[in-house]
């Protein structure tokens, strides 16, 4: 993927996958993130079925498309700096769907692992896949785990969900808590909220200030279900293949409004917060 700039009618613009992000676009982006102390954004990238289908395409289609939105997401919320990033590309509930439209999905999912290592040093990013990788081939895991290595200097995270669930991963991370005590000898099995925590997929993240879902639908779908207890919802009615860097601003602003208590009392919005 390659960004460039460019000059069109002396307004400079970034150019991401073809699409054209104005400069302003940016800078406003960027205050917005300053401004409210947003750190971490989660992306339930929906809709790429229907955007094919209602243009009489195939639902490959939309995936492929879908693909393109979610580089350029992943690059402006870099450019604009979020600082932890978290998509849900693949969950354990997407092997129901028609073996053509998931074979297409893992074969689009390889190929953007192939040229993703360019990114994440342009963009110093740590690049991490949660999930259940072992059912995908070797030379996939292998491409998987080369991309966490060769990227774990970096401090800015991207987090791509792959065969994940929420539901799974709690009971993974209960399996791993109860197999720690046993293997240090204590006889005290009771779990505890530390025990689940540093035993998540996302353990090294801070939880998701706010989780974007596009294509209208309200609902989380098994996706961050621990992690997402006091994150702020934002649904998009833009089907994910027409989501494009100003609606990442329009989330973010309604994030800045937003007033958080976390189980309190008193009433803070986001950017009052951030500014005290």
């Amino acid at each position: 993927m390659s960004v460039q700039n460019v000059s069109e009618n002396s307004n400079e613009r970034y150019v991401i996958n073809s699409y054209a992000v104005p400069e302003e676009t940016i800078r406003e982006g960027a205050d917005l993130v300053s401004l409210c102390g947003i750190r971490h954004v989660a992306f339930i990238m929906d809709g790429n079925g229907r955007w094919a289908t209602s243009r009489g395409l195939p639902r490959e289609s939309g995936h492929k498309v879908g693909m393109d939105a979610f580089e350029r997401v992943v690059e402006y919320c870099a450019d604009i700096g979020i600082q932890f990033v978290t998509v849900y590309a693949f969950s354990t509930e997407n092997w129901k769907r028609p073996k053509h439209e998931v074979d297409t999905i893992l074969m689009i999912l390889r190929q953007y692992l192939r040229r993703a290592l360019k990114l994440i040093h342009k963009k110093r990013v740590h690049f991490v896949v949660i999930g259940d990788c072992s059912v995908f081939d070797a030379k996939t895991r292998g491409i998987i785990e080369q991309l966490d290595r060769d990227s774990s200097c970096y401090g800015r995270v991207l987090n791509i969900a792959l065969n994940y669930g929420g539901r799974a991963e709690l009971v993974r991370a209960a399996n791993r808590a109860f197999a720690e005590k046993i293997e240090v000898g204590r006889n005290d099995f009771k779990i505890t909220e530390e025990d689940i925590e540093k035993n998540l997929y996302t353990a090294a993240c801070p939880p998701p200030d706010m989780i974007v879902r596009t294509a209208g639908d309200l609902r989380l779908s098994n996706f961050l279900l621990w992690q997402s207890s006091y994150a702020e919802l934002f649904f998009s009615p833009v089907l994910w293949p027409d989501y494009r860097p100003k609606d990442v601003n329009d989330a973010i602003r309604d994030f800045a409004h937003r007033k958080r208590r976390f189980g309190g009392v008193e009433s803070v919005t986001c950017c009052d917060k951030n500014n005290k």
